[in-house]
């Protein structure tokens, strides 16, 4: 089991970077990124930060990965602040993409595809060209299991397979009880219209990428 999209108190999480790998650990996950909320005014503390406790818990199981979500970034500058996410030393670069529950900017899908995210959470009723895009330049795109978030996963995924777009399942937890089991993340999966092969096909997708 695999997530690389939580949030601990770096940003709107409940918990500490520490408790979420321990829980996890306990779900039997191989890997978690935590992926705070960033824009220009902290991203670099929150990367730093994480890369602090990550220097301490390498070699443990599970793999602890520094990310980060650039969230309600005007578009325009989306493209060089994902480039200054990478040189701080993010693994990943998440972009809170055009969620149909909140006010995002719309062009942030697009910007976020052409900067070249490694994941566009919970992307809304995102375009035909814009899934043809992340195809193109391998942005992964969200299956979120998060409340409201989840209301498009079938449209995002609807369009992944017609396109050939390289999709993840991620929780989005803000609290411990938002974590999901492997048994949930399939029921997602399959909510939103995969099969079993083919949720399984994301995850080692997935795994290749970023393990």
């Amino acid at each position: 089991m695999i997530d690389f999209h939580c949030h601990s108190t770096f940003s709107d999480g409940e918990l500490i970077p520490a408790e979420i790998w321990r829980r996890v650990k306990v779900l039997g996950y191989s890997a978690i990124a935590i992926t705070d909320h960033a824009d220009h005014s902290n991203f670099e503390f929150i990367i730093k930060s994480l890369l602090k406790i990550k220097n301490v818990f390498q070699g443990l199981k599970p793999r602890l990965i520094v990310g980060i979500e650039l969230t309600h970034v005007p578009p325009e500058f989306i493209p060089e602040l994902i480039k200054d996410s990478r040189k701080c030393g993010a693994e990943i670069v998440v972009v809170h993409g055009e969620t149909i529950v909140e006010p995002v900017a719309e062009g942030t899908n697009l910007s976020a595809i052409l900067g070249g995210a490694d994941i566009l959470a919970h992307p809304g009723l995102i375009k035909d060209e814009e899934v043809k895009l992340a195809a193109e330049k391998g942005v992964f795109l969200e299956i979120s299991g998060r409340k409201g978030h989840c209301f498009t996963n079938g449209h995002v995924v609807s369009l992944a397979k017609k396109y050939g777009a390289n999709l993840i399942i991620n929780s989005d937890a803000h609290s411990p009880s938002d974590l999901l089991t492997k048994e949930l993340a399939l029921k997602i999966g399959l909510g939103a219209g995969l099969t079993l092969e083919e949720v399984e096909k994301i995850w080692e997708i997935a795994k290749k990428k970023f393990l």
